[in-house]
């Protein structure tokens, strides 16, 4: 007879994996600079971070196939030795071009982990106790988001830098140890479990070249500069090539069907957009509170502490009481939420207190937690167990796509306007590449005469202000795009017509 499964330790091993992910890109963020004064290469910062998302987005689908195919406990195994091999190598850097590509071998085995831990749960939890598990699991990230600053400051102050990597290994030690001798699964029998090795290959090709030139157009390259539109051409071609070939193969990487099912589109569609405007908050909120306020660096990255707070609650109230008000309902309270924090990001001026910042990210925070949990059960819920690997490898996927595509789309309004608008309120007396320039440096804005001060403040107020104006229209649309997710009798009745979970 086959080992039952031991819940309660299995999903420890999750809680392992999923705290192990999460507090990277804080802990990183924490110990950058002293990364850069070590190994120098400070033009090339923004890649440690833009790498590790690539190769996570692009490999998320994948691996969600994968463990539809060969069942998860695999699939979760070679994520976590991926990533703590990405991790060790990442501690053991000695050039900032090294520390790029173990970061980009990292985030490959992150690609496995978040969707594969999510499916895990799908497959152990029934319907109510699972929403309850997916707040549970968001928790972490919130957990995450207080410890990953005072972590990543203890191991820069009081060891090395390279500790914020090398402790990952003792971590994905338990968590390997934990998900191989208390979680057992059967897998269900096929006529064939052929690997979409084109599907995956015309999928990587076609998904990099689109990121890579949303997280470059407008910095490296400017967007009507040859490469960019090299990158976009390469992109359709490739992708055009995928769906046509998930129409052919017997084992699709993403099947079309999924894209059928009303409850998965209307999901991921919510989680891409919501997406959008998280990151606006998250990256332009604290450049207000730190250049306009004239707030230390360290305030204004404890403004993002509040929604650290929040999204948990908000999860986890979800997770309680979604099977009670409904799913639907559920996912509207959280979208109502994240449209009037948007909305609120309008009323900010030069005059505006502190404490509206901080009110903004705990409005946006509970919309979040309030909507991403229902996005997941439904997705989950909306298939057997054969495909809730490669459902919730999607919405995953399109989580990561709404923040990149986001990012792209903000910056390019942000660098258009510093322009434009810098030049006009300062009567041509400074040029937009040199207020730019000015915002680039935090340093620098300290030591401006009143006069500079006041041009600077306007112009990035100004700028802030048309960023946040999108912000304001995608969570409009996040309203709207919830309003057609279908209803929870609707989605009691799709769960009925399933496979119970394995």
């Amino acid at each position: 007879m086959p080992k039952e499964t031991n819940r309660k330790m299995a999903t420890v091993a999750m809680l392992v994996a999923t705290f192990l992910v999460a507090i990277d890109v804080t802990v990183v963020s924490t110990a950058m600079p002293k990364i850069v004064a070590d190994l120098s290469g400070l033009k090339l910062i923004s890649w440690v971070f833009a790498i590790y998302t690539l190769t996570t987005s692009v490999t998320t689908p994948i691996y969600g196939k994968l463990a539809d195919l060969f069942g998860r406990k695999i699939i979760f195994i070679i994520g976590v030795i991926l990533f703590v091999l990405g991790s060790m190598l990442s501690g053991a850097a000695h050039t900032m071009a090294q520390l790029i590509w173990f970061r980009a071998f990292q985030g490959i085995g992150a690609g496995a982990v978040m969707p594969v831990t999510f499916t895990i749960i799908g497959d152990l939890f029934p319907g109510e106790q699972r929403a309850r598990m997916q707040g549970v699991f968001s928790s972490i990230w919130g957990i995450a988001g207080l410890l990953g600053p005072l972590v990543g400051g203890f191991f820069v102050d009081h060891i090395s830098w390279r500790w914020i990597f090398y402790i990952n290994l003792p971590v994905g030690l338990v968590s390997l140890i934990l998900i191989t001798l208390f979680f057992h699964e059967t897998l269900g029998e096929r006529k064939s479990r052929k690997i979409d090795y084109f599907g995956a290959i015309t999928f990587t090709i076609g998904i990099s070249s689109l990121l890579y030139a949303l997280l470059n157009g407008g910095s490296k390259y400017a967007w009507n500069s040859a490469p960019i539109y090299t990158l976009f051409a390469v992109a359709i071609i490739f992708i055009i090539l995928f769906a046509i070939l998930e129409t052919k193969v017997t084992e699709p990487m993403l099947p079309p069907s999924l894209f059928k099912k009303p409850i998965i589109l209307t999901s991921n569609l919510m989680v891409f957009l919501s997406s959008g405007v998280l990151i606006g908050v998250n990256v332009y909120l604290p450049m207000w509170i730190q250049t306009i306020l004239g707030h230390s660096a360290t305030s204004s990255g404890l403004t993002l502490m509040p929604m650290s707070i929040a999204w948990p609650l908000g999860a986890t109230f979800a997770g309680r009481y979604m099977y009670k008000i409904g799913s639907k309902t559920t996912a509207v309270i959280g979208a109502v939420l994240i449209a009037l924090g948007s909305t609120w990001l309008l009323a900010l001026s030069l005059n505006s207190p502190y404490w509206y910042f901080v009110g903004i990210m705990i409005v946006i925070g509970l919309g979040m937690g309030y909507s991403t949990t229902p996005a997941t059960v439904l997705v989950q819920s909306a298939v057997g167990w054969q495909m809730r690997g490669a459902a919730t490898a999607s919405n995953t996927f399109m989580r990561s796509v709404g923040q990149t595509v986001g990012v792209a789309v903000y910056g390019t309004i942000f660098n258009n306007t510093i322009v434009t608008y810098g030049e006009k309120v300062s009567g041509g007396k400074m040029s937009g590449e040199s207020i730019s320039g000015i915002l680039n440096s935090n340093a620098a804005v300290s030591k401006l005469q009143p006069a500079v001060l006041e041009i600077i403040q306007k112009t990035l107020a100004h700028t802030l202000h048309n960023v946040f104006v999108l912000s304001f229209i995608i969570g409009l649309a996040t309203l709207v795009v919830t309003l057609f997710l279908p209803s929870h009798a609707k989605v009691l009745e799709q769960q009925k017509q399933t496979k119970p979970s394995h």
